[in-house]
This record gives C-alpha cells, sequence and structure tokens, in this order.
C-alpha cells in the first residue's frame, strides 16, 4: 500500500482557518480544496491511501474531516484531528473523537503557539496520558525553535507515539542547516520518534529541485533511516512552491539509494503501522 502520510482539505466558507488570508503569498492556496481535486494527483502518483490532518485549531473541522473521509470513494484512511489539550474537557473530549475508527491522532498547531515550551505544560498531563490510553498518536508541528522542548517532552513519554511533521520545519530557503541537523540527529537518537519526510519544498522556495532538498533527506534518512520516515506531499499547502507530480517525481530521485524494501517502507509502510492502517 502507498500511503500520503499528510494532506489536507478545507472549505474557506468555515472561518476557522486564521492563518489562511488572501494575501499575494498564500494566494494559490486561498480557496477550497477536496477529494476531488486530489483524486487524479492521487491517480498519477500511484498513491493508494492518504492521512487528513487538521489545519484549524477547532474541533469543528475535526468533524468535517471525519465525514469527507466517510464518504464512499473517500481514499483517506486516518485523520489527525485537533482538540485543546490544555482544557479541563480535553480527556473526555478525546475519548469522544476516539469513537470515531477514522480517527488515529490528534495535533495541536505548536509552530502558532507563541511559547516554544508549551508543550511541556502541566495542563496538557490528563490530554496525553489519555491519548497514550487509548494508542491514539501526536503529530508535532513544529519549527526548529521549537525542537528542544520537543525534545524533553518526547524524551518523557516513549509510550506516545510521534511523528515530527515535515522535519520540523528547517529554512531550506536560508540554506540554514545548523543547529536544525544537531537537533534532530539527537531526535533521532533519544527518541523513537518518527518523521515525515513533507513540507520541504515549501521550506525551500521557489526554484528547488533534488539538489537543494537531498542534504535534508539524506540527513534525515541517515539518523531517522527508512525504519522511522515516512513521505507525505503536504498537500495543498505544496502549490506555494511546486505541485504535487513535481514532489512526488523528485522524491524518487531523492530514496533511489534505497532498496525496493526501504522505499516501500518510507512511501507507505511505516504509515500503516504508525497510523495502524489495515
Amino acid at each position: 500500500m502507498r500511503i500520503d502520510a499528510h494532506q489536507h482539505y478545507w472549505s474557506l466558507t468555515h472561518r476557522d482557518y486564521g492563518w489562511l488570508a488572501d494575501t499575494p503569498a498564500l494566494h494559490p492556496i486561498y480557496r477550497d480544496f477536496g477529494p476531488e481535486d486530489l483524486a487524479p494527483l492521487l491517480d498519477q502518483a500511484g498513491i493508494d491511501g492518504t492521512v487528513l490532518v487538521q489545519a484549524a485549531p477547532s474541533e469543528a473541522e475535526t468533524w468535517r474531516l471525519l465525514a469527507l473521509a466517510g464518504q464512499p470513494r473517500s481514499r483517506v484512511r486516518a485523520v489527525v484531528g485537533w482538540t485543546d489539550l490544555a482544557a479541563p474537557h480535553a480527556p473526555a473530549r478525546i475519548r469522544r473523537l476516539a469513537q470515531e475508527p477514522l480517527l488515529k491522532g490528534l495535533r495541536p498547531m505548536l509552530q502558532d503557539i507563541p511559547d516554544p515550551a508549551w508543550i511541556l505544560d502541566a495542563r496538557l498531563q490528563p490530554a496525553i496520558d489519555t491519548l497514550a490510553a487509548l494508542g491514539l498518536c501526536l503529530d508535532l508541528l513544529i519549527k526548529p525553535h521549537q525542537l528542544d522542548a520537543a525534545l524533553a517532552f518526547a524524551r518523557a513519554r516513549p509510550s506516545l507515539r510521534m511523528v515530527i511533521d515535515h522535519a520540523a520545519k528547517p529554512a531550506i530557503a536560508h540554506r540554514a542547516f545548523e543547529p536544525w541537523a544537531a537537533q534532530m540527529a539527537r531526535f533521532a537518537a533519544e527518541t523513537p520518534v518518527c518523521c515525515k519526510l513533507s513540507g520541504l519544498a515549501t521550506e525551500a522556495g521557489a526554484g528547488w529541485d533534488a539538489a537543494v532538498l537531498r542534504p535534508y533527506v539524506d540527513h534525515l534518512l541517515q539518523h531517522f533511516g527508512p525504519e522511522r520516515l515516512m513521505w507525505g506531499s503536504d498537500w495543498p499547502v505544496l502549490n506555494l512552491a511546486g505541485d504535487y507530480l513535481q514532489w512526488h517525481a523528485v522524491s524518487d530521485q531523492l530514496l533511489v539509494a534505497l532498496s525496493a524494501a526501504d522505499r516501500a517502507r518510507v512511501r507507505g509502510a511505516n504509515a500503516a503501522e504508525f497510523y495502524g492502517i489495515k
């Protein structure tokens, strides 16, 4: 099974996407995106299923995504939703969401929270304990300046399955490699956390190619190994700097040195195991 481990759908009519504004920078993605837009791209790339990830800090969006995922022709195999992990009622909200078979994990939008150590807040502990008890996953949407706090969090909770989204968004456009590289190496060495091979094209900006991305991908392969990396498109955010088939083809170039079995892990098997996709 080939899986896109990270994609989004959204509709502007719902107005809970506070980050998505009608600006020149975001113009390529300032519209509705739904299954009918992605389906032909999945067909052309040979993708069997996807992991649909929240893009708004609202439970309302999570329920919309679950409804989309439940449609008969949907290729969504897992949904990563949202709830306020710091709220007193978070454990009950998580238990309710977990009753939905396609809900496989949650994602706080950490990159948008001013405090880089928010994930260490003691108020989150009941919610985190509930996630672990229910076997749900946690997606870590972080940037390099949040890596130290995320590492401390992950080291303290080895039983909670976690994945770093978009390789923590290294500043590829500025050719920044350190301290991101050292921090990611520590993360890989000191925790069982996985990492998504996604979002790199967007961080590289216009004009990216395999040569630009290779140092970052090779570093991730060296430290996380093909057993802990999962390929994702981050579509339609990807459209800010490229397109689905371009990223898919360049990814093949970046993974060409792997064995067929290891490529299959990165392209789908790891995501299937991590999110419990059958």
